[in-house]
């Protein structure tokens, strides 16, 4: 659950922390399991189905399926959202990508990845990756057979400093998964954030080898398109580049090309998503070009990029909304925010470190990234998610039902540009 779906700030499970002291155990189980049910469910696969997309992608924290004070324990209850999500997609005619998102230990250094800091403890301790091999065991146990099931997605977005770690760790998850379940297609990511690939030597069988293609210009903090963004000309030409470096490895060795995400932020301004669309339409017409797979990220948030967003009169909108400009306009989104925030606070502070440390670049993005992610992601979003969880407080059954039934497809919106260009492409 990345934040900027829900509207929520920091990462998951310190939002849920959180949510959970303010109203207590009760309402908490009952307002996320409506909340899990209402986002994906009959009408959102019949919706699917009907508009002729095939597949999904679905993104799972490891949290609902094994507990850190438990290791090695799973919870077989936590299977029943996404077993339910491959029924109902299946019977739609709709394949289910199952995608570990959400790594114990951390596999990347952001809140995405639900990591409450910005330290990658993963790839050090064995502990961490011996218990992802073990999910990954009774996941491909679970699905053997599952003609609905496409394959599994080993992790979303590893990113390792070294390079070293990732490659091995795969081939001890293919190996891993192919002795339960040898049918299904595994699907890995590459390194720093699926965008390099020079951890793979000679390609597997039944791998697919998925990389992440977004554009700087589509980001909450982008520029004009065609124009500079981060201080860099993008156009076109550079969009195809991008996409041909990103895809060496995979056209090289004649294995399948899979876009697992890719797609702009949209401002519902018109001035600025008709160059969002042109994003769109140049990526969609370069994958046409190259016999690429795809999948758009994503399928349902409140109105900022999915397919299908929650509408402005539902509960949950109203009480929500004003949270929401809260913090994008801290800039503790990540995703959507331009990223500066408060300039009179953001701003001295990243002079301070490019002045006192010029050298200083750390991996994955550099400097700004870095001090971005400390200043806003972690210290101005803690705060804001206790704040969020506040506005839940005191609230009785019925209207956390509301709110959480708001995420139901008859109360979104249909985002037809979106839809159709996708359809086309």
């Amino acid at each position: 659950m990345e934040n900027f779906i829900t509207g929520y700030a920091a990462n998951e499970s310190f939002m849920r922390q959180q949510v959970r002291k303010a109203i207590g155990d009760d309402k908490y189980e009952r307002f996320f399991e409506r909340l899990l049910t209402a986002f994906f469910n009959e009408k959102d696969a019949e919706f699917l189905g009907s508009r002729g997309f095939n597949s999904i992608r679905v993104n799972v924290n490891y949290r609902h399926l094994e507990s850190d004070a438990r290791p090695f324990e799973i919870i077989d209850g936590g299977f029943r959202h996404l077993d339910r999500a491959v029924e109902q997609a299946g019977r739609h005619g709709v394949y289910t990508m199952i995608d570990l998102h959400a790594l114990p230990g951390y596999h990347n250094q952001d809140w995405h990845a639900d990591n409450p800091t910005h330290v990658d403890t993963f790839w050090d301790h064995p502990h961490f990756q011996d218990r992802v091999i073990h999910l990954w065991e009774v996941i491909a146990d679970r699905y053997k057979g599952n003609p609905w099931v496409s394959g599994y997605n080993i992790m979303n977005e590893p990113a390792d400093s070294t390079s070293k770690r990732v490659g091995p760790f795969y081939d001890r998850a293919v190996a891993a998964v192919k002795a339960v379940d040898p049918d299904h297609l595994i699907f890995l990511d590459g390194n720093t954030y699926s965008t390099e690939w020079g951890i793979f030597g000679e390609p597997q069988d039944g791998v697919v080898y998925a990389l992440h293609d977004y554009v700087p210009s589509g980001f909450g903090r982008g520029g004009p398109y065609p124009g500079i963004t981060d201080g860099k000309y993008i156009d076109r030409d550079v969009v195809e580049e991008t996409f041909l470096k990103r895809t060496e490895y995979v056209r090289r060795t004649g294995t399948p090309i899979m876009v697992s995400e890719f797609s702009p932020i949209y401002f519902n301004d018109e001035s600025v998503d008709v160059q969002r669309r042109q994003i769109l339409a140049d990526q969609l017409e370069i994958y046409k070009r190259h016999n690429v797979s795809w999948a758009s990220w994503m399928y349902k948030d409140l109105g900022r990029q999915g397919m299908v967003g929650v509408r402005p009169d539902t509960p949950y909108r109203q009480r929500f909304d004003p949270f929401v400009a809260k913090k994008n306009r801290l800039a503790a989104d990540a995703w959507g925010s331009d990223e500066v925030g408060p300039a009179d606070v953001t701003v001295p502070v990243q002079e301070l470190i490019e002045r006192e440390f010029p050298d200083f670049e750390p991996y994955p993005f550099g400097r700004y990234h870095f001090v971005r992610r400390l200043l806003l992601n972690v210290i101005v979003a803690e705060p804001l998610a206790e704040e969020y969880a506040n506005l839940l407080r005191g609230l009785d059954d019925s209207e956390l039902d509301a709110l959480a039934d708001s995420f139901a497809f008859e109360n979104c919106d249909v985002r037809e540009s979106l839809v159709t260009q996708l359809e086309q492409g």
